[in-house]
């Protein structure tokens, strides 16, 4: 039986990363106002994917299923330039349990499954110390270029995370936190010489009924305190409260740290922080709110000059979930927006061990159970345009513009390639859209062309065109304003031939999936939980990128149009 087209375009991918690659070049980051930058003061954008490391066994999800090398270079393949990996405190501090070595680890859980499928995929790693497997993973990331951000995700090995499992809050059952600082300082200083290692993050989701925010500043400043005396080189970065959703009390309290440029906050979204409001609200009311609260809550920061990773977010990749399929489309508009770094929970596809269950699915993983092709290929297609940075610090390759992005599928719009029709547009790759100009007339205008051309309505389930001249920007119907509450409705209003004056027409994605249409906007108010906006949501993002295609080339598009037109008219004389 031959394999599945997808999963032999995957493999052949894989397969080609896998082979050997110099060592990543030093990738020493700072912050420079509220952007991540090199050491040449160039905006390095993080576009992680997470990589858990924390539960029982205390090793690298998924070496049972494909080797190290393989899983490393699939992880490159797909874009993603960095891995938050996840580590308990204990795998460093407790000598019940880095005495270990992976072989002990599995046997002492009675996972013989796993353990076998490690020796088989991995062998040389079964008899290596715990920490020296981590450090293996680490490496091997390395070889592929891949940044590392080191997580500590809890202090005693398991599933995170409950209110009450001991691991939320210092004086917790399980978080000492004298030995919590311990053992960042000791992981900071034990990769302190390993160049792809570029940034630690101090605590994952503090929660529980003992957390408040004096604590917090006592032992999150202890913690970056120690993590930066023991390797200055990294970014630390600090959680809030709440499961990593609030990081409000820093308006009115700032940190204190003795260094500077070196330190980063971060935050988690995800939709079952409110889950009856995705599955039964107005999707636009929804996302409306919902993003103003995380804004309100950690965002706010990006304004006051610090970076906010968001660290986790992400969707059950079955897709079958409409809560989460309504809440990527708002996430995806937000991260697009705030050019944010981001961390996508997760890369796994299966579990060792997880909660009891051995071998147990994940699926919000990017790959499928067998580690060996994407769980969801359009998912993964849609998160790649938040790979590319569309701004900041050393990315000034154009003058500021604006991107029409689509947050369901990752697109943007682009002037179709077609002859046959140079003003029409559809999604494509946003690297190759337009620049466009949002005027206080609220005209979307093509920019750095010989032709004045502006995006333009034509009527319900028509091409969206591009008007040429005064007459195409001119009216209604070439008068873009941002409708519903998400302002993620990008739409006309187009006079109708009764006596109710006019309707709104939205931009809209065509039946064949890529052409950009408009027709009458859905769920600018109502609907509740049976009406999905999603595919007519557009977010004008700021860019100052170059596009790999000139505007100007619609110039000869057209001549090649009009003479074709022209020559068939003379033709049809005789």
């Amino acid at each position: 039986m031959r394999p599945p087209l997808l999963l032999t375009a995957w493999l052949a991918v894989v397969a080609f990363a896998c082979r050997r690659h110099p060592p990543a070049a030093a990738a020493t980051l700072s912050t420079s106002s509220r952007w991540i930058v090199d050491e040449h003061g160039r905006r390095v954008k993080l576009a992680c994917v997470n990589w858990p490391s924390h539960l029982e066994p205390m090793v690298a999800e998924g070496l049972s299923k494909r080797p190290l090398a393989a899983i490393a270079a699939g992880v490159a393949a797909m874009g993603f330039n960095c891995v938050r990996l996840t580590w308990p405190t204990f795998l460093v501090t407790n000598a019940s349990y880095s005495s270990l070595t992976v072989a002990q680890s599995f046997r002492r859980l009675n996972l013989t499954g796993s353990l076998a499928g490690v020796r088989a995929n991995n062998p040389g790693i079964l008899d290596l110390k715990l920490i020296d497997a981590f450090k293996a993973v680490v490496r091997s990331l390395g070889e592929r270029e891949v940044m590392v951000i080191l997580d500590n995700h809890v202090s005693k090995p398991g599933w995170c995370c409950r209110r009450g499992d001991g691991n939320g809050f210092f004086g917790d059952a399980y978080f000492d936190p004298e030995v919590w600082v311990d053992g960042l300082a000791r992981m900071a200083a034990m990769f302190a010489g390993v160049e792809n290692v570029v940034g630690m993050s101090l605590r994952n989701e503090l929660r529980g009924p003992r957390q408040n925010a004096d604590d917090w500043y006592r032992y999150m400043q202890r913690g970056a305190e120690a993590v930066h005396a023991a390797n200055p080189r990294v970014l630390v970065i600090l959680s809030g409260l709440s499961f990593d959703n609030d990081l409000s009390f820093l308006r009115w309290r700032p940190v204190r740290l003795s260094f500077a440029g070196k330190a980063a906050f971060e935050v988690h979204w995800y939709s079952f922080s409110n889950p009856h409001e995705w599955a039964g609200g107005n999707a636009n009311r929804v996302c409306a709110r919902v993003a103003a609260g995380v804004s309100r809550r950690a965002f706010y920061l990006l304004r006051r000059g610090w970076p906010v990773f968001l660290s986790e977010f992400g969707v059950d990749n079955r897709g079958a979930n409409a809560g989460d399929n309504r809440y990527y489309g708002c996430v995806a508009a937000a991260a697009a927006g705030m050019d944010l770094d981001w961390a996508l929970w997760t890369l796994q596809g299966s579990y060792y061990l997880r909660e009891g269950v051995p071998d147990r699915d994940e699926a919000y993983g990017v790959l499928d159970g067998a580690w060996r092709a994407p769980r969801n290929a359009t998912a993964l297609r849609r998160v790649r345009a938040l790979q590319r940075a569309f701004r900041g610090p050393g990315l000034a390759e154009a003058a500021a513009h604006t991107v029409i992005f689509h947050p369901a599928t990752g697109l943007c719009a682009v002037r179709r390639r077609s002859p046959a029709s140079p003003l029409e547009l559809e999604l494509g790759p946003c690297n190759e859209t337009g620049a466009w100009a949002y005027t206080p007339e609220h005209r979307l205008v093509l920019r750095d062309t010989l032709l004045t051309l502006c995006l333009r309505a034509e009527g319900a389930g028509e091409p969206a065109r591009l008007g040429l001249g005064r007459a195409g920007c001119a009216g209604a119907l070439a008068r873009w304003l941002l409708a519903s509450e998400s302002k993620l409705h990008v739409a006309v209003h187009a006079p109708s031939s009764s006596s109710h004056g006019s309707h709104m027409l939205c931009l809209d994605v065509g039946a064949d999936g890529r052409s950009l249409v408009t027709n009458r906007c859905r769920c600018l108010s109502g609907g509740g939980s049976s009406c999905d906006p999603e595919g007519q949501w557009f977010k004008l993002v700021s860019s100052t990128r170059r596009s790999t295609v000139t505007n100007n080339s619609i110039l000869v598009q057209l001549l090649l149009y009009r003479l074709k037109s022209w020559k068939s008219w003379v033709f049809n004389l005789f």
